[in-house]
């Protein structure tokens, strides 16, 4: 898929809400909020405001913080982007939920999160066009465990198996309609339980349990199933990046993408 078959402009909404005063990451790093630390002596949030900023497919940029201060010093950061700040509420799916209801925001949709450090416009732009292109309501962006382990052997991921597929999230989400919402508050009530994939399957039926727990449910049957569940079309999206599945959730992340980042700064095609 080329860029060139993206055929819609995607408005973006980025989660970046804290955890408050006691928030690990944080506390660790001696700043008043996740979005602050510094990945490669830039602040995390800036990195990925700079990547979107940087894609041609997306257009509005829109995030969803506790802290709409920190959107200001992440645009200036980030090189003068233009993201606008909209007050986050109390879990990542009703943060959704209330930045699409307030009129800011327009479909198709682009969301991730503030913590993906080491998005590029590159991955942003592979996620579009094949989201636009797929037809479907929502698509979800995957990373296979064979892409990830091959560049990063001893990283920890949580994976999720389906038959012989075993993928990871991306923190990539695509909103292509409205009926995308009705995933949207699915996850609402399932958020406590998004890495656990056996209760997560259990929300989908007894069969789709067994079958999951039978190793009989590949990544498209599992996908199909999730469709006619939410009433919608549901695809996911094959992400060929290691990089697209690493977050930063805890200090060990951080080490990772530090040492990711510094081997790309050195890198003989740096810039």
């Amino acid at each position: 898929m080329t860029v060139e078959a993206v055929t819609a402009r995607y408005d973006v909404l980025v989660l970046a809400a804290g955890r408050g005063p006691d928030d690990p990451m944080a506390k660790a790093f001696g700043v008043s909020h996740k979005c602050l630390v510094e990945l490669g002596g830039v602040p995390m949030l800036a990195r990925v405001l700079k990547a979107l900023a940087a894609a041609p497919h997306a257009g509005r940029i829109v995030v969803s913080i506790d802290r709409p201060d920190i959107v200001a010093q992440a645009n200036a950061a980030a090189g003068d982007v233009e993201a606008t700040a909209i007050a986050s509420t109390t879990s990542a799916p009703a943060s959704v939920i209330a930045a699409t209801s307030s009129g800011e925001l327009t479909f198709p949709l682009l969301v991730t999160t503030g913590d993906h450090a080491l998005l590029t416009a590159e991955m942003v732009e592979h996620f579009l066009a094949e989201s636009s292109a797929s037809g479907a309501d929502l698509t979800v962006g995957l990373a296979r465990e064979e892409t990830i382990a091959a560049a990063y052997p001893e990283t920890k991921r949580t994976y999720f198996a389906f038959g012989r597929d075993r993928v990871s999230g991306c923190n990539l989400f695509a909103l292509n309609s409205e009926q995308a919402l009705k995933a949207i508050a699915f996850w609402a009530r399932l958020d406590r339980d998004r890495k656990h994939p056996f209760r997560l399957m259990r929300a989908f039926g007894l069969s789709s349990l067994a079958l999951y727990a039978l190793g009989r449910l590949d990544l498209d049957r599992a996908f199909a199933r999730a469709s006619r569940k939410l009433g919608l079309v549901a695809r996911p999206v094959d992400m060929p990046f290691a990089e697209a599945a690493i977050d930063v959730d805890k200090p060990a992340d951080k080490a990772l993408v530090d040492e990711i980042l510094s081997k790309q700064e050195h890198s003989p095609g740096a810039v």
